[in-house]
């Protein structure tokens, strides 16, 4: 039996100047990709990484991403992200994070959801029967006191911003990087927006894939109040490739 210390993955990071914005704190891309790297970690130390699954040709692919975080970690300061399993379905799995201060106190925490899937098929495996369930071993009920990935609808009659893939978007898998989408989806703001207002939670729901030269197509659409934002990505004028929903609060830091 896995204790929970061995179920929960704990990772030391530092806040790179380059990894920091005009406000001097972290960017959620970066934070993003240090999210995925820990899940990528977290699970080839236990057997169900993407280097071994790549043996079988199977990959991982990432559905949803709900992050919240009361507080960005300034440039240069230590902090730590910890990940582990909150559920095993046949299809998908949920994995959860939080993010800590070099105190250990939490910063915000993070939901997601992957299934794993064929890499020639692209269709999606049974995770109760690969390496004979044993991911269903490394269940845990640490705490992760925010809300699940919610329903993201778009009803915004046409695009904000449009623009085709290109290099820096495309990852070892030959697709757009889910990361890239949150960037560019950040960029559909003004800076005066990030002076006066913080991101308090973003949530993305992928949808399919998109490719080189690809045209990305943004709808954005403001809720009431003007502090939640729903935006979808569409491909080549039709196909959903995934949605957003970004809730921002008031910066009680002055920048």
């Amino acid at each position: 039996m896995n204790t929970a210390n061995e179920k929960i993955g704990t990772y030391p990071f530092v806040v790179e100047p380059f990894h920091a914005d005009f406000t001097g704190r972290l960017t959620l891309g970066v934070l993003g990709n240090h999210l995925l790297n820990c899940a990528g970690f977290h699970a080839e130390e236990r057997g169900f990484g993407m280097a071994t699954l790549n043996e079988e040709n199977y990959t991982w692919v990432l559905s949803r991403l709900a992050i919240e975080m009361t507080e960005m970690p300034c440039q240069y300061e230590p902090f730590s992200v910890q990940t582990w399993v909150e559920n095993v379905y046949r299809l998908f799995t949920d994995r959860n994070f939080a993010i800590l201060d070099k105190d250990g106190h939490p910063l915000g925490y993070a939901r997601s959801v992957w299934a794993m899937i064929n890499m020639h098929t692209r269709r999606p495996i049974d995770l109760l029967e690969v390496n004979g369930g044993s991911i269903t071993e490394y269940i845990c009920d640490a705490p992760c006191p925010i809300d699940k990935p919610s329903r993201i609808k778009v009803h915004a009659e046409g695009p904000s911003a449009s623009l085709r893939a290109k290099y820096s978007d495309i990852d070892i898998n030959g697709h757009v990087n889910s990361i890239r989408y949150i960037e560019h989806i950040l960029d559909l703001f003004p800076l005066e927006q990030y002076r006066q207002k913080r991101i308090r939670r973003f949530e993305m729901a992928y949808v399919a894939e998109s490719y080189y030269d690809d045209q990305l197509d943004f709808y954005l659409e403001t809720e009431a109040g003007e502090d939640t934002c729903n935006v979808e990505i569409r491909k080549n004028g039709t196909e959903t490739v995934c949605r957003s929903k970004i809730t921002f609060e008031e910066n009680q830091i002055h920048v």
